[in-house]
């Protein structure tokens, strides 16, 4: 395994362990706090991409971290992976602030989820015709296809409110984010 890839897995799982020693200390101190919350720190920006909510969330995080940075690490280097995850989970934070801001929510975010989706969008930039099979439905696509779709449902949930508590549009902000280092690395527009 790379070793950002690794060394990211590896702090996940580190912070889970915190988290189940200490609780809610640090969920408050960490999380990604709403703005209107009065509990939002600056630092929260990054923080929260290193907490779970669950041994499942945490699990399909870096089951996913694993299968799609160790690809993208492979091809770009430890830094440049380093620099596009950052811009995906800072980007994730900034969406999911702007909408619990709109929706008056105070309530917490965690998980890498966002950084997540910003190298889903990356993969499927860099190997737009490699096969990927979801867990459900197990159907073979491209990696192209699969992202698309996948942004289609997190757009469609997101909007309808469904699956409340999962942060749907952190998921969006990670992908728009991913896709904007993509295009500025590439000079594509609105950078090119």
């Amino acid at each position: 395994m790379p070793p950002l890839t690794q060394a990211l897995i590896v702090a996940n799982v580190l912070a889970f362990v915190l988290e189940q020693v200490l609780g809610s200390t640090v969920t408050g101190w960490f999380a990604l706090w709403p703005l209107g919350s009065g509990l939002f720190m600056p630092w929260q920006l990054a923080s929260y991409a290193f907490l779970h909510g669950s041994l499942t969330h945490l699990a399909f995080n870096m089951f996913g971290l694993w299968m799609f940075g160790s690809d993208l690490e492979r091809v770009w280097g430890s830094r440049r992976l380093g620099v596009f995850y950052a811009v995906s989970v800072l980007a994730a934070a900034a969406m999911q602030l702007l909408v619990t801001s709109a929706l008056g929510s105070n309530v917490p975010t965690v998980g890498a989820s966002g950084g997540l989706f910003g190298l889903l969008i990356g993969f499927a930039m860099v190997f737009p015709h490699r096969t990927i099979t979801p867990l459900l439905p197990p159907i073979p696509m491209p990696a192209w296809l699969f992202v698309t779709l996948y942004g289609l449902i997190e757009l469609t949930l997101g909007v309808t409110g469904s699956a409340s508590g999962v942060a749907h549009f952190a998921h969006l902000g990670g992908l728009f984010g991913g896709w904007l280092v993509m295009r500025y690395w590439r000079r594509q527009l609105p950078f090119g």
